[in-house]
Protein backbone atom coordinates (compact mmCIF):
# COMPACT_ATOMS: atom_id res chain seq x y z
CA UNK A 1 0.00 0.00 0.00
CA UNK A 2 1.13 3.55 -0.83
CA UNK A 3 -0.07 6.55 1.15
CA UNK A 4 0.59 10.30 1.32
CA UNK A 5 0.12 12.27 4.53
CA UNK A 6 -0.30 16.03 4.88
CA UNK A 7 1.46 16.61 1.55
CA UNK A 8 1.98 20.27 0.64
CA UNK A 9 3.72 21.73 -2.42
CA UNK A 10 4.18 25.41 -3.13
CA UNK A 11 5.98 27.26 -5.93
CA UNK A 12 6.48 30.88 -4.84
CA UNK A 13 3.05 32.14 -3.87
CA UNK A 14 1.24 29.44 -5.81
CA UNK A 15 -0.03 26.55 -3.69
CA UNK A 16 -0.18 23.35 -5.76
CA UNK A 17 -1.11 20.91 -2.99
CA UNK A 18 -2.43 21.79 0.44
CA UNK A 19 -2.30 19.14 3.18
CA UNK A 20 -3.18 16.27 0.84
CA UNK A 21 -3.98 12.88 2.35
CA UNK A 22 -4.58 9.91 0.07
CA UNK A 23 -4.19 6.13 0.08
CA UNK A 24 -3.61 3.91 -2.95
CA UNK A 25 -4.53 0.27 -2.28
CA UNK A 26 -3.50 -2.96 -4.07
CA UNK A 27 -5.69 -4.27 -6.86
CA UNK A 28 -6.83 -0.81 -7.95
CA UNK A 29 -5.85 1.39 -10.87
CA UNK A 30 -6.06 5.14 -10.18
CA UNK A 31 -6.36 7.57 -13.08
CA UNK A 32 -5.04 10.98 -11.99
CA UNK A 33 -6.97 13.81 -13.66
CA UNK A 34 -6.96 17.57 -13.27
CA UNK A 35 -6.92 20.77 -15.30
CA UNK A 36 -3.69 21.82 -17.04
CA UNK A 37 -1.26 23.01 -14.39
CA UNK A 38 -3.11 21.28 -11.53
CA UNK A 39 0.02 19.27 -10.68
CA UNK A 40 -0.61 15.77 -12.07
CA UNK A 41 2.96 15.12 -13.21
CA UNK A 42 4.37 16.85 -10.12
CA UNK A 43 2.35 14.50 -7.90
CA UNK A 44 3.73 11.44 -9.72
CA UNK A 45 7.30 12.76 -9.33
CA UNK A 46 6.78 13.26 -5.58
CA UNK A 47 5.32 9.80 -4.87
CA UNK A 48 8.06 8.19 -6.98
CA UNK A 49 10.77 10.04 -5.02
CA UNK A 50 12.01 12.17 -7.94
CA UNK A 51 10.88 15.44 -6.37
CA UNK A 52 10.51 16.64 -2.79
CA UNK A 53 7.40 18.16 -1.28
CA UNK A 54 7.54 21.25 0.94
CA UNK A 55 6.03 19.23 3.77
CA UNK A 56 4.31 15.93 4.47
CA UNK A 57 5.40 12.38 3.70
CA UNK A 58 5.01 9.53 1.24
CA UNK A 59 4.94 6.02 2.72
CA UNK A 60 5.40 2.76 0.81
CA UNK A 61 4.74 -0.42 2.75
CA UNK A 62 7.97 -2.16 3.86
CA UNK A 63 9.24 -4.75 1.40
CA UNK A 64 7.14 -3.43 -1.49
CA UNK A 65 8.65 -2.33 -4.79
CA UNK A 66 7.73 0.75 -6.81
CA UNK A 67 8.37 1.11 -10.54
CA UNK A 68 8.14 4.22 -12.75
CA UNK A 69 7.80 4.45 -16.52
CA UNK A 70 10.92 6.31 -17.70
CA UNK A 71 10.15 9.51 -19.65
CA UNK A 72 13.70 10.15 -20.91
CA UNK A 73 13.96 7.94 -24.00
CA UNK A 74 17.75 8.36 -24.19
CA UNK A 75 18.45 7.49 -20.55
CA UNK A 76 19.77 3.98 -21.32
CA UNK A 77 21.39 4.43 -24.74
CA UNK A 78 24.65 2.76 -23.56
CA UNK A 79 22.91 -0.44 -22.43
CA UNK A 80 21.45 -3.38 -24.29
CA UNK A 81 17.70 -3.77 -24.65
CA UNK A 82 17.50 -6.86 -22.42
CA UNK A 83 19.65 -5.23 -19.73
CA UNK A 84 17.40 -2.15 -19.72
CA UNK A 85 14.39 -4.35 -18.95
CA UNK A 86 16.24 -6.21 -16.18
CA UNK A 87 17.15 -2.85 -14.63
CA UNK A 88 13.45 -2.40 -14.02
CA UNK A 89 13.88 -4.53 -10.89
CA UNK A 90 16.70 -2.54 -9.28
CA UNK A 91 17.30 -4.91 -6.37
CA UNK A 92 17.45 -8.01 -8.58
CA UNK A 93 19.76 -6.30 -11.06
CA UNK A 94 22.10 -5.13 -8.27
CA UNK A 95 22.36 -8.69 -6.92
CA UNK A 96 22.98 -10.02 -10.44
CA UNK A 97 25.75 -7.44 -11.08
CA UNK A 98 27.49 -8.18 -7.79
CA UNK A 99 27.45 -11.94 -8.43
CA UNK A 100 28.88 -11.47 -11.94
CA UNK A 101 31.60 -9.15 -10.59
CA UNK A 102 32.69 -11.77 -8.03
CA UNK A 103 32.64 -14.57 -10.63
CA UNK A 104 34.86 -12.43 -12.88
CA UNK A 105 37.59 -12.17 -10.22
CA UNK A 106 40.83 -13.99 -10.90
CA UNK A 107 41.65 -14.43 -7.18
CA UNK A 108 38.42 -15.88 -5.81
CA UNK A 109 38.66 -15.87 -1.95
CA UNK A 110 36.72 -17.80 0.71
CA UNK A 111 34.93 -14.57 1.61
CA UNK A 112 33.90 -14.21 -2.03
CA UNK A 113 32.54 -17.74 -1.95
CA UNK A 114 30.44 -17.02 1.13
CA UNK A 115 29.15 -13.79 -0.36
CA UNK A 116 28.21 -15.50 -3.64
CA UNK A 117 26.31 -18.13 -1.65
CA UNK A 118 24.30 -15.43 0.12
CA UNK A 119 23.62 -13.66 -3.16
CA UNK A 120 22.53 -16.86 -4.89
CA UNK A 121 19.93 -17.55 -2.19
CA UNK A 122 18.64 -14.01 -2.52
CA UNK A 123 18.67 -14.26 -6.32
CA UNK A 124 16.68 -17.48 -6.25
CA UNK A 125 14.09 -15.96 -3.89
CA UNK A 126 13.57 -13.19 -6.44
CA UNK A 127 13.18 -15.77 -9.25
CA UNK A 128 16.40 -14.37 -10.70
CA UNK A 129 17.34 -17.48 -12.69
CA UNK A 130 14.24 -16.95 -14.87
CA UNK A 131 14.67 -13.17 -15.07
CA UNK A 132 16.21 -13.06 -18.56
CA UNK A 133 13.62 -15.39 -20.08
CA UNK A 134 10.80 -13.41 -18.35
CA UNK A 135 12.25 -10.15 -19.70
CA UNK A 136 12.57 -11.64 -23.20
CA UNK A 137 8.98 -12.88 -23.07
CA UNK A 138 7.75 -9.41 -22.01
CA UNK A 139 9.67 -7.81 -24.89
CA UNK A 140 8.18 -10.29 -27.35
CA UNK A 141 4.66 -9.49 -26.11
CA UNK A 142 5.43 -5.85 -26.88
CA UNK A 143 6.60 -6.85 -30.39
CA UNK A 144 10.31 -6.29 -29.80
CA UNK A 145 11.86 -9.14 -31.85
CA UNK A 146 14.58 -11.34 -30.36
CA UNK A 147 17.19 -9.98 -32.81
CA UNK A 148 16.98 -6.60 -31.01
CA UNK A 149 17.31 -7.94 -27.45
CA UNK A 150 21.11 -7.66 -27.39
CA UNK A 151 21.34 -4.42 -29.38
CA UNK A 152 22.22 -1.12 -27.71
CA UNK A 153 19.27 1.15 -27.00
CA UNK A 154 21.04 3.88 -29.00
CA UNK A 155 20.60 1.71 -32.13
CA UNK A 156 16.89 1.08 -31.61
CA UNK A 157 14.30 3.42 -33.21
CA UNK A 158 12.17 5.78 -31.12
CA UNK A 159 8.92 3.81 -31.14
CA UNK A 160 10.69 0.62 -30.10
CA UNK A 161 12.52 2.49 -27.32
CA UNK A 162 9.14 3.46 -25.86
CA UNK A 163 8.09 -0.19 -25.74
CA UNK A 164 11.39 -1.28 -24.15
CA UNK A 165 10.96 1.33 -21.41
CA UNK A 166 7.39 0.11 -20.94
CA UNK A 167 8.70 -3.44 -20.53
CA UNK A 168 11.21 -2.12 -17.98
CA UNK A 169 8.41 -0.53 -15.90
CA UNK A 170 6.29 -3.71 -16.02
CA UNK A 171 9.13 -6.16 -15.40
CA UNK A 172 8.88 -8.25 -12.26
CA UNK A 173 5.28 -7.20 -11.40
CA UNK A 174 6.10 -4.19 -9.18
CA UNK A 175 3.78 -3.62 -6.21
CA UNK A 176 3.17 -0.02 -7.28
CA UNK A 177 3.38 0.98 -10.94
CA UNK A 178 3.51 4.69 -11.83
CA UNK A 179 2.96 5.81 -15.41
CA UNK A 180 2.81 9.31 -16.93
CA UNK A 181 1.16 9.30 -20.39
CA UNK A 182 2.06 5.64 -21.12
CA UNK A 183 0.19 5.52 -24.47
CA UNK A 184 2.24 8.32 -26.08
CA UNK A 185 4.03 7.03 -29.21
CA UNK A 186 2.45 3.57 -28.91
CA UNK A 187 0.53 2.01 -31.79
CA UNK A 188 -2.99 0.58 -31.59
CA UNK A 189 -1.93 -3.04 -30.98
CA UNK A 190 0.55 -2.16 -28.22
CA UNK A 191 -1.99 0.06 -26.44
CA UNK A 192 -4.58 -2.73 -26.64
CA UNK A 193 -2.07 -5.18 -25.15
CA UNK A 194 -1.23 -2.71 -22.36
CA UNK A 195 -4.93 -2.11 -21.62
CA UNK A 196 -5.53 -5.84 -21.22
CA UNK A 197 -2.37 -6.27 -19.14
CA UNK A 198 -3.24 -3.47 -16.69
CA UNK A 199 -6.94 -4.34 -16.54
CA UNK A 200 -5.98 -7.70 -15.06
CA UNK A 201 -3.03 -6.46 -12.97
CA UNK A 202 -3.29 -7.43 -9.30
CA UNK A 203 -1.14 -4.66 -7.80
CA UNK A 204 -1.49 -0.85 -7.57
CA UNK A 205 -1.37 1.26 -10.73
CA UNK A 206 -1.28 5.08 -10.71
CA UNK A 207 -1.52 6.66 -14.14
CA UNK A 208 -1.83 10.08 -15.79
CA UNK A 209 -3.26 9.97 -19.31
CA UNK A 210 -5.22 12.10 -21.78
CA UNK A 211 -6.41 8.92 -23.50
CA UNK A 212 -10.00 8.46 -22.35
CA UNK A 213 -10.36 4.99 -23.90
CA UNK A 214 -7.28 3.89 -21.98
CA UNK A 215 -8.57 5.38 -18.70
CA UNK A 216 -11.92 3.70 -19.24
CA UNK A 217 -10.31 0.34 -19.98
CA UNK A 218 -7.94 0.17 -17.00
CA UNK A 219 -9.15 2.44 -14.17
CA UNK A 220 -11.10 1.30 -11.13
CA UNK A 221 -10.85 4.81 -9.61
CA UNK A 222 -10.46 8.39 -10.79
CA UNK A 223 -8.31 10.64 -8.57
CA UNK A 224 -9.28 14.23 -9.22
CA UNK A 225 -6.83 17.03 -8.40
CA UNK A 226 -8.89 20.14 -7.68
CA UNK A 227 -8.25 23.18 -5.48
CA UNK A 228 -5.04 21.69 -4.08
CA UNK A 229 -6.69 18.45 -2.90
CA UNK A 230 -6.96 14.90 -4.30
CA UNK A 231 -10.28 13.07 -4.14
CA UNK A 232 -10.76 9.41 -5.14
CA UNK A 233 -13.96 8.42 -6.99
CA UNK A 234 -14.93 4.84 -7.82
CA UNK A 235 -15.33 4.20 -11.55
CA UNK A 236 -13.55 5.04 -14.78
CA UNK A 237 -13.27 8.40 -16.55
CA UNK A 238 -16.57 8.18 -18.43
CA UNK A 239 -18.43 7.39 -15.20
CA UNK A 240 -16.75 10.31 -13.42
CA UNK A 241 -17.53 12.70 -16.30
CA UNK A 242 -21.15 11.65 -16.87
CA UNK A 243 -21.98 11.44 -13.16
CA UNK A 244 -20.39 14.84 -12.39
CA UNK A 245 -22.37 16.38 -15.29
CA UNK A 246 -25.59 14.80 -13.97
CA UNK A 247 -24.84 16.09 -10.45
CA UNK A 248 -24.23 19.59 -11.84
CA UNK A 249 -27.59 19.53 -13.66
CA UNK A 250 -29.29 18.34 -10.49
CA UNK A 251 -27.72 21.15 -8.48
CA UNK A 252 -29.24 23.62 -10.93
CA UNK A 253 -32.69 22.01 -10.51
CA UNK A 254 -33.61 23.59 -7.19
CA UNK A 255 -37.27 22.51 -7.32
CA UNK A 256 -36.56 18.82 -7.78
CA UNK A 257 -37.16 16.71 -4.66
CA UNK A 258 -34.16 14.95 -3.11
CA UNK A 259 -35.88 11.54 -3.49
CA UNK A 260 -36.27 12.14 -7.23
CA UNK A 261 -32.63 13.17 -7.53
CA UNK A 262 -31.50 10.08 -5.63
CA UNK A 263 -33.63 7.83 -7.87
CA UNK A 264 -32.17 9.53 -10.98
CA UNK A 265 -28.61 8.89 -9.73
CA UNK A 266 -29.40 5.24 -8.92
CA UNK A 267 -30.88 4.72 -12.39
CA UNK A 268 -27.79 6.31 -13.93
CA UNK A 269 -25.50 3.89 -12.03
CA UNK A 270 -27.66 0.93 -13.08
CA UNK A 271 -27.56 1.97 -16.78
CA UNK A 272 -23.82 2.60 -16.68
CA UNK A 273 -23.09 -0.73 -14.97
CA UNK A 274 -25.22 -2.59 -17.53
CA UNK A 275 -23.34 -0.97 -20.44
CA UNK A 276 -19.94 -1.76 -18.92
CA UNK A 277 -20.98 -5.34 -18.22
CA UNK A 278 -21.65 -5.82 -21.96
CA UNK A 279 -18.01 -4.94 -22.81
CA UNK A 280 -15.12 -7.37 -22.42
CA UNK A 281 -15.28 -8.31 -18.76
CA UNK A 282 -11.77 -7.49 -17.72
CA UNK A 283 -10.97 -7.63 -14.00
CA UNK A 284 -10.74 -3.86 -13.60
CA UNK A 285 -14.23 -3.34 -15.03
CA UNK A 286 -15.74 -5.89 -12.65
CA UNK A 287 -14.00 -4.23 -9.71
CA UNK A 288 -15.21 -0.84 -10.85
CA UNK A 289 -18.87 -1.87 -11.13
CA UNK A 290 -18.78 -3.42 -7.67
CA UNK A 291 -17.51 -0.20 -6.09
CA UNK A 292 -19.79 2.42 -7.71
CA UNK A 293 -21.36 4.46 -4.94
CA UNK A 294 -24.16 7.03 -5.25
CA UNK A 295 -22.78 9.07 -2.32
CA UNK A 296 -19.54 9.73 -4.25
CA UNK A 297 -21.28 11.48 -7.14
CA UNK A 298 -20.56 15.22 -6.90
CA UNK A 299 -20.61 18.11 -9.37
CA UNK A 300 -17.18 19.01 -10.77
CA UNK A 301 -15.77 22.53 -10.78
CA UNK A 302 -14.03 21.77 -14.05
CA UNK A 303 -14.67 24.20 -16.95
CA UNK A 304 -15.38 22.89 -20.44
CA UNK A 305 -15.03 25.01 -23.58
CA UNK A 306 -18.20 25.58 -25.62
CA UNK A 307 -17.18 24.01 -28.95
CA UNK A 308 -20.07 24.18 -31.45
CA UNK A 309 -19.65 23.66 -35.20
CA UNK A 310 -22.48 25.05 -37.34
CA UNK A 311 -22.79 25.16 -41.13
CA UNK A 312 -23.59 28.34 -43.08
CA UNK A 313 -25.26 26.09 -45.62
CA UNK A 314 -25.75 22.40 -46.13
CA UNK A 315 -23.50 20.86 -48.79
CA UNK A 316 -24.91 19.15 -51.87
CA UNK A 317 -24.27 15.50 -52.75
CA UNK A 318 -20.86 16.16 -54.36
CA UNK A 319 -18.31 16.50 -51.54
CA UNK A 320 -14.84 15.39 -52.68
CA UNK A 321 -13.73 13.22 -55.58
CA UNK A 322 -10.14 11.91 -55.64
CA UNK A 323 -8.63 9.91 -58.52
CA UNK A 324 -5.20 8.26 -58.59
CA UNK A 325 -3.74 10.60 -55.96
CA UNK A 326 -0.09 9.88 -55.09
CA UNK A 327 2.62 11.67 -53.18
CA UNK A 328 6.32 10.99 -53.15
CA UNK A 329 8.78 12.72 -50.80
CA UNK A 330 12.21 12.64 -52.43
CA UNK A 331 12.55 8.93 -53.33
CA UNK A 332 10.03 7.68 -50.78
CA UNK A 333 6.40 6.94 -51.72
CA UNK A 334 4.15 8.02 -48.82
CA UNK A 335 0.90 7.01 -50.54
CA UNK A 336 -0.15 6.09 -54.08
CA UNK A 337 -3.18 5.48 -56.28
CA UNK A 338 -5.73 6.83 -53.78
CA UNK A 339 -9.30 6.85 -55.13
CA UNK A 340 -12.00 8.27 -52.87
CA UNK A 341 -15.51 9.53 -53.50
CA UNK A 342 -16.54 11.23 -50.27
CA UNK A 343 -20.26 11.06 -49.52
CA UNK A 344 -22.30 13.71 -47.74
CA UNK A 345 -22.33 13.09 -43.96
CA UNK A 346 -19.35 10.70 -43.98
CA UNK A 347 -17.33 10.73 -40.77
CA UNK A 348 -13.96 9.45 -42.02
CA UNK A 349 -11.14 8.30 -39.78
CA UNK A 350 -8.03 8.70 -41.94
CA UNK A 351 -4.77 7.09 -40.88
CA UNK A 352 -1.52 5.46 -41.98
CA UNK A 353 1.39 3.68 -40.35
CA UNK A 354 3.42 6.69 -41.55
CA UNK A 355 1.91 9.88 -40.12
CA UNK A 356 3.75 11.91 -42.80
CA UNK A 357 1.41 10.39 -45.40
CA UNK A 358 -1.66 11.67 -43.54
CA UNK A 359 -0.32 15.22 -43.13
CA UNK A 360 0.76 15.34 -46.80
CA UNK A 361 -2.74 14.20 -47.86
CA UNK A 362 -4.41 17.02 -45.88
CA UNK A 363 -1.95 19.60 -47.21
CA UNK A 364 -2.65 18.48 -50.80
CA UNK A 365 -6.47 18.55 -50.60
CA UNK A 366 -6.35 21.92 -48.80
CA UNK A 367 -4.24 23.37 -51.61
CA UNK A 368 -1.01 23.88 -49.68
CA UNK A 369 1.03 21.09 -51.32
CA UNK A 370 1.30 19.76 -54.87
CA UNK A 371 0.57 16.06 -55.39
CA UNK A 372 2.96 13.86 -57.37
CA UNK A 373 0.14 12.31 -59.42
CA UNK A 374 -3.64 12.28 -59.63
CA UNK A 375 -6.46 14.77 -59.18
CA UNK A 376 -8.96 15.92 -56.58
CA UNK A 377 -12.09 18.04 -56.91
CA UNK A 378 -14.19 19.61 -54.15
CA UNK A 379 -17.94 19.95 -54.67
CA UNK A 380 -19.02 23.54 -55.51
CA UNK A 381 -21.29 23.71 -52.45
CA UNK A 382 -18.57 22.67 -49.98
CA UNK A 383 -16.65 24.93 -47.63
CA UNK A 384 -13.68 23.48 -45.79
CA UNK A 385 -12.43 24.10 -42.27
CA UNK A 386 -8.92 22.74 -41.68
CA UNK A 387 -7.04 22.16 -38.43
CA UNK A 388 -3.44 21.44 -39.51
CA UNK A 389 -0.90 19.48 -37.52
CA UNK A 390 1.38 22.54 -37.29
CA UNK A 391 -0.21 25.90 -36.55
CA UNK A 392 2.73 28.21 -35.71
CA UNK A 393 2.36 30.33 -38.86
CA UNK A 394 -1.12 31.47 -37.75
CA UNK A 395 0.24 33.07 -34.58
CA UNK A 396 3.13 35.17 -35.96
CA UNK A 397 1.40 38.46 -35.22
CA UNK A 398 1.54 41.37 -32.78
CA UNK A 399 -2.27 41.48 -32.45
CA UNK A 400 -4.15 40.50 -29.28
CA UNK A 401 -6.52 37.51 -29.45
CA UNK A 402 -9.61 39.67 -30.09
CA UNK A 403 -7.98 41.28 -33.15
CA UNK A 404 -6.52 37.93 -34.21
CA UNK A 405 -9.94 36.27 -34.26
CA UNK A 406 -11.52 39.25 -36.08
CA UNK A 407 -9.70 38.12 -39.26
CA UNK A 408 -12.29 35.39 -39.75
CA UNK A 409 -15.41 37.44 -39.02
CA UNK A 410 -18.03 37.65 -41.80
CA UNK A 411 -20.48 40.26 -40.49
CA UNK A 412 -20.30 43.56 -38.64
CA UNK A 413 -21.80 41.88 -35.59
CA UNK A 414 -19.00 39.30 -35.59
CA UNK A 415 -16.35 42.04 -35.92
CA UNK A 416 -17.60 43.74 -32.75
CA UNK A 417 -15.16 43.46 -29.82
CA UNK A 418 -17.95 42.49 -27.37
CA UNK A 419 -19.04 39.62 -29.65
CA UNK A 420 -15.46 38.41 -30.11
CA UNK A 421 -14.69 38.58 -26.38
CA UNK A 422 -17.85 36.59 -25.66
CA UNK A 423 -16.80 34.03 -28.26
CA UNK A 424 -13.32 33.74 -26.74
CA UNK A 425 -14.85 33.54 -23.25
CA UNK A 426 -16.74 30.40 -24.30
CA UNK A 427 -13.35 28.96 -25.27
CA UNK A 428 -12.01 29.74 -21.76
CA UNK A 429 -10.24 33.01 -22.67
CA UNK A 430 -12.12 35.18 -20.20
CA UNK A 431 -11.38 38.76 -19.04
CA UNK A 432 -7.81 39.86 -19.75
CA UNK A 433 -7.01 36.43 -21.23
CA UNK A 434 -8.69 37.63 -24.43
CA UNK A 435 -6.10 40.41 -24.75
CA UNK A 436 -3.09 38.08 -24.65
CA UNK A 437 -0.61 38.07 -27.49
CA UNK A 438 -0.93 34.95 -29.71
CA UNK A 439 2.86 34.55 -29.46
CA UNK A 440 2.74 33.65 -25.73
CA UNK A 441 0.03 31.00 -25.95
CA UNK A 442 0.61 27.40 -24.83
CA UNK A 443 0.09 24.52 -27.26
CA UNK A 444 -3.38 23.80 -25.86
CA UNK A 445 -4.40 27.48 -26.03
CA UNK A 446 -3.30 27.68 -29.67
CA UNK A 447 -5.46 24.67 -30.56
CA UNK A 448 -8.46 26.28 -28.79
CA UNK A 449 -7.83 29.46 -30.84
CA UNK A 450 -7.68 27.40 -34.05
CA UNK A 451 -11.00 25.80 -33.09
CA UNK A 452 -12.45 29.29 -32.53
CA UNK A 453 -11.27 30.24 -36.05
CA UNK A 454 -12.94 27.13 -37.49
CA UNK A 455 -16.19 27.82 -35.64
CA UNK A 456 -16.23 31.35 -37.12
CA UNK A 457 -15.91 29.85 -40.62
CA UNK A 458 -19.08 27.71 -40.33
CA UNK A 459 -17.71 25.18 -42.82
CA UNK A 460 -19.68 22.11 -43.92
CA UNK A 461 -16.56 19.92 -44.23
CA UNK A 462 -14.05 19.65 -41.37
CA UNK A 463 -10.50 18.30 -41.79
CA UNK A 464 -8.66 17.57 -38.55
CA UNK A 465 -5.03 16.43 -38.36
CA UNK A 466 -4.34 15.16 -34.80
CA UNK A 467 -6.85 17.58 -33.23
CA UNK A 468 -6.37 16.38 -29.64
CA UNK A 469 -2.63 17.19 -29.54
CA UNK A 470 -1.88 19.56 -26.62
CA UNK A 471 -5.49 19.57 -25.36
CA UNK A 472 -6.52 18.68 -21.81
CA UNK A 473 -9.15 16.07 -21.03
CA UNK A 474 -11.90 18.68 -20.62
CA UNK A 475 -11.29 20.19 -24.06
CA UNK A 476 -10.94 16.74 -25.67
CA UNK A 477 -14.25 15.60 -24.17
CA UNK A 478 -16.10 18.78 -25.23
CA UNK A 479 -14.53 18.59 -28.72
CA UNK A 480 -15.54 14.93 -29.11
CA UNK A 481 -19.13 15.65 -28.07
CA UNK A 482 -19.32 18.57 -30.52
CA UNK A 483 -18.13 16.47 -33.47
CA UNK A 484 -20.71 13.78 -32.64
CA UNK A 485 -23.38 16.47 -33.16
CA UNK A 486 -21.81 17.98 -36.30
CA UNK A 487 -24.19 17.53 -39.26
CA UNK A 488 -21.62 18.03 -42.02
CA UNK A 489 -18.82 15.83 -43.35
CA UNK A 490 -15.70 15.03 -41.32
CA UNK A 491 -12.20 13.77 -42.12
CA UNK A 492 -10.23 13.19 -38.94
CA UNK A 493 -6.84 11.68 -38.10
CA UNK A 494 -6.14 11.04 -34.45
CA UNK A 495 -4.31 8.79 -32.01
CA UNK A 496 -7.23 9.27 -29.59
CA UNK A 497 -8.97 5.88 -29.65
CA UNK A 498 -12.24 7.25 -28.28
CA UNK A 499 -12.35 9.91 -31.02
CA UNK A 500 -11.87 7.28 -33.70
CA UNK A 501 -14.37 4.80 -32.30
CA UNK A 502 -17.12 7.27 -31.36
CA UNK A 503 -16.97 9.41 -34.52
CA UNK A 504 -15.97 7.27 -37.49
CA UNK A 505 -18.42 5.49 -39.80
CA UNK A 506 -15.82 5.10 -42.57
CA UNK A 507 -12.14 4.15 -42.25
CA UNK A 508 -9.58 5.06 -44.92
CA UNK A 509 -5.99 3.90 -44.54
CA UNK A 510 -3.26 5.38 -46.78
CA UNK A 511 -0.41 3.06 -47.77
CA UNK A 512 2.41 3.13 -50.33
CA UNK A 513 0.43 0.62 -52.41
CA UNK A 514 -2.96 2.33 -52.38
CA UNK A 515 -5.78 3.06 -49.94
CA UNK A 516 -7.93 0.64 -47.93
CA UNK A 517 -11.45 2.07 -47.69
CA UNK A 518 -14.23 0.52 -45.56
CA UNK A 519 -17.52 1.64 -44.06
CA UNK A 520 -16.90 0.37 -40.54
CA UNK A 521 -16.29 1.38 -36.95
CA UNK A 522 -12.65 1.84 -36.03
CA UNK A 523 -12.53 -1.14 -33.64
CA UNK A 524 -14.17 -3.47 -36.17
CA UNK A 525 -11.69 -2.35 -38.82
CA UNK A 526 -8.67 -2.93 -36.58
CA UNK A 527 -9.79 -6.37 -35.38
CA UNK A 528 -11.13 -7.83 -38.66
CA UNK A 529 -8.79 -10.73 -39.63
CA UNK A 530 -9.36 -10.21 -43.39
CA UNK A 531 -8.47 -6.52 -43.10
CA UNK A 532 -5.39 -7.40 -41.01
CA UNK A 533 -4.21 -9.67 -43.83
CA UNK A 534 -4.97 -6.98 -46.41
CA UNK A 535 -3.05 -4.38 -44.40
CA UNK A 536 -0.01 -6.65 -44.18
CA UNK A 537 -0.05 -7.06 -47.98
CA UNK A 538 -0.37 -3.31 -48.58
CA UNK A 539 2.64 -2.52 -46.39
CA UNK A 540 4.85 -5.47 -47.40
Amino acid sequence: MLSVSNLSVQFGKRVLFDEVNATFTPGNCYGIIGANGAGKSTFLKIISGKQDANSGSVHLETGKRLSVLEQNHSAYDEHTVLEVVLRGNTELFTVKEEMEAIYAKEDFSDADGERVGELQIKFEEMNGWNAESDAASLLSNLEIPERLHHMLMADVDGKQKVRVLLAQALFGSPDVLIMDEPTNDLDYDTITWLENFLANYDNTVIVVSHDRHFLDAVCTHISDIDFGKINHYSGNYTFWYESSQLAARQRAQQNKKSEEKKKELQEFIARFSANVAKSKQATSRKKMIEKLDISEIKPSSRRYPAIIFDQDREAGDQILNIEGLSYQQEDEVLFSDVNINLAKGDKVILFSKDSRAVTAFYEIISGNLKQTKGTFLWGVTTTQGYLPLENEEFFATEDNLVDWLRQWAHTEEERDAVYLRGFLGKMLFSGDEALKSPKVLSGGEKVRCMLSKMMMQNANVLMLDEPTNHLDLESITAFNNSLKNFKGTLICSTHDHEFSQSLGNRIIELTPKGAIDRYSTFDDYMTDPKIKELRNNFYS
